[in-house]
């Protein structure tokens, strides 16, 4: 349950990302006053303590927000969640010092982060770090990154030696040994999403943020369950367009099992929202009936939005039970 203060003054915001969704979906990035109103409403620090500027929020509550801006605008959510990680960094207890001293600035906004975890997915390392004098060198490529152009600082995750992952951070914006392909979406194209190629790029050792075994299984449950919220949004926007149906069951259930999801029944709870998602943008579709296939109309964009969410911030465990759930394991 969030704050009635802080609800009320969420409300225009939401209603503002979806009366500019259309116009965001054929744009080639979301428009910077997005972010500034996130700004305005403290978001850039939902989970700091209040004592440093933040919102202090809890886990439920931040994915209640996700669950809203979703509902509204899902490209410009999409790339506000990206900043999440460039928080926890700099709340860290073990982040060195010098870092942590970003905190303001990236609890009210002024430094925007992303992410590029070449180091972090699945198989063998995209992206590797090599210890040299001074720092590290980084080798490879971070596959998505999202919010090119639009943030200002990258928080980057690195396979470093005897399976270690570096994390450090970097500015965003191409330079000697770092340059950027955009990829063309089929939908959020507007969250500026890139190939982040890294050319023998030194990083200096004062930019690192630490370096910890890798551990494939080491997602938390709440950062899954975060990403779960867009599904959810998704959902959220469908079933308000349709009106009162069995799928506002549905999409509770999904939330509640969300919401007690841990590290075993996360991949089944997640599977469940991006399934849900893509159903309701069916029934709209079928709902508006022939419109829904003209590009651009509201339908038509929620079908797109779902089907990538199907693959966004997924693992092998969210894969294989979906393949279940549409009968192709």
């Amino acid at each position: 349950m969030l704050p009635p203060e802080f609800e009320a003054a969420l409300g225009p915001v939401v209603n503002y990302f979806a009366d500019d969704a259309a116009t965001v979906d054929g744009a080639l990035s979301v428009p910077a006053s997005h972010f500034d109103a996130l700004a305005d409403l403290g978001l850039y620090g939902v989970f700091a303590p209040t004592d440093v500027g933040g919102l202090g929020f809890e886990v439920t509550e931040l994915c209640d927000v996700v669950e809203a801006l979703a509902s509204g605008c899902l490209a410009s959510t999409f790339v506000w969640i990206q900043h999440l990680r460039l928080l926890g960094a700099v709340l860290s207890p073990t982040t060195p010092p010098a870092l942590r001293e970003y905190l303001p600035d990236v609890v009210r906004g002024a430094m925007r982060g992303g992410v590029a975890l070449g180091g972090l997915l699945p198989g063998p390392p995209r992206l590797r770090a090599t210890a040299v004098s001074g720092g590290w060198t980084l080798e490879g490529h971070a596959p998505w990154v999202s919010g090119w152009g639009l943030i200002n600082t990258l928080f980057v995750a690195a396979r470093g030696p005897e399976d270690t992952v570096v994390t450090c951070l970097l500015p965003a914006r191409e330079q000697g040994g770092l340059a950027a392909t955009r990829w063309p979406l089929s939908a959020l194209n507007a969250s500026s999403t890139v190939r982040l190629d890294f050319s023998s790029l030194f990083v200096s050792e004062d930019v690192v943020v630490a370096r910890v075994p890798y551990d494939p299984a080491s997602e938390s449950a709440e950062g899954l369950r975060v990403n779960g919220s867009l599904a959810l949004g998704l959902a959220r926007r469908c079933c308000s367009l349709l009106g009162p149906s069995p799928l506002d069951e549905e999409l509770q259930r999904c939330r509640e099992n969300l919401e007690r999801g841990d590290a075993e029944s996360m991949a089944s709870a997640r599977a469940a929202a991006s399934e849900l998602a893509v159903r309701c943008a069916h029934a709209l579709a079928v709902h508006r009936g022939s419109s829904s296939v003209v590009v651009g109309d509201l339908a038509e964009r929620c079908q797109r939005e779902a089907a990538l969410l199907l693959t966004f911030g997924s693992r092998p465990g969210i894969r294989s039970t979906l393949l279940e759930r549409f009968g192709a394991s």
